[in-house]
Formats: structure tokens, sequence, C-alpha cells
């Protein structure tokens, strides 16, 4: 549970302190913060996840940085945390449309309630896609898209699918 309040109040941190910059004023450089944060029930579960991402703007529309995943589930039938941390591109068109590529290697915990077996693996993906932009306030942007990760066999995979939506915001842009 401390791991989960850490990350939290971590990615809150990373957010809080992108939107009010240095003494409270938008720095102008060339970083960008932001991603994703959810919470999911249902099904007799909870599911948390927070995807936070530090950029550089390599030129105005071109985009390099380093993102973050943890994800944790529980439920009655299991019980999984996935920590994830890759490299992200995102290039952006007049500031409403943007595509992105993101590569994360995952380290998977998994503990199965019913016979309360632990597995631990990792697993690869490569997430392309991409989405609509909406201006939210000076340099700050939501984003809303999907990817979809080209690596993905659902014979072999920890995920359900290979299609992920987002929704997302960004700093700095």
């Amino acid at each position: 549970m401390k791991k989960i309040i850490s990350t939290l109040t971590l990615g809150i941190s990373v957010f809080a302190f992108s939107q009010i910059g240095l003494g409270g004023t938008q720095t102008q450089n060339n970083w960008t913060f932001g991603g994703y944060a959810g919470l999911g029930t249902g099904s007799g579960g909870t599911s948390i996840y927070v995807t936070p991402k530090v950029g550089y703007k390599v030129s105005e529309n071109f985009e390099l940085g380093a993102a973050g995943n943890f994800t944790w589930n529980n439920n009655s039938y299991f019980n999984s945390t996935m920590i994830g941390v890759g490299p992200y591109a995102n290039y952006y068109f007049a500031r409403t449309a943007y595509i992105s590529g993101m590569f994360q290697e995952y380290f998977i915990n998994y503990r199965n309630r019913y016979n309360n077996l632990n597995t631990k693996n990792n697993e690869s993906v490569l997430y392309l896609g991409g989405g609509y932009m909406q201006r939210l306030g000076d340099r700050a942007y939501m984003q809303i898209g999907a990817m979809y990760n080209v690596l993905y066999d659902k014979n072999k995979s920890v995920f359900g699918s290979g299609f992920v939506p987002q929704v997302g915001v960004v700093f700095g842009l």
C-alpha cells in the first residue's frame, strides 16, 4: 500500500509542479510534463494506474521523452502489480493532432488467489497511435487518442488486448 501511495504522490507532484512552473509562473523552456492516471472498479475489483511522462521538445513539433507506468489490480481472483518504463516520441500537427510511439518494458508480479501461485515475468510492448489535442490553457493540452501494441500476441501477453484508449494532459507544449 505504501508503494501505491508513494507512486500516486509522485504523479500528483509532477502534475502540480509542471502546472505552476518555477516560482508560480509558467516556465518558457523545452521541457514537457504530463501523463495519464486512472481508477477503475467493477467485477468485485479495483484497478489503479499512473503513467507520468517527461519529455523534451527537440523542435516545435517533435518531442522525445521517457514514460513510466505503475498499474495495480486487485479482485477476488488475482492481484497484480506492473511497473513499466521506456522512451516515447510524439509528433504534433498544428497543436490539434499528434502521432505517437512508445516502447515499454513491463515487470509484472501476478498472484492467483485460487492456488496462491505467484508469477513474475516481463513483457515488452511497442505502442503506435495518435489522437486529437485540445488546448486547456497557456502551453497545456488535453490529449485524446488511442494506441495499439504492435508486439501484442494474445497467446503470450498478460494484457487482454493490444488496443489502449488514452485521455491525458501535457504541460509545456
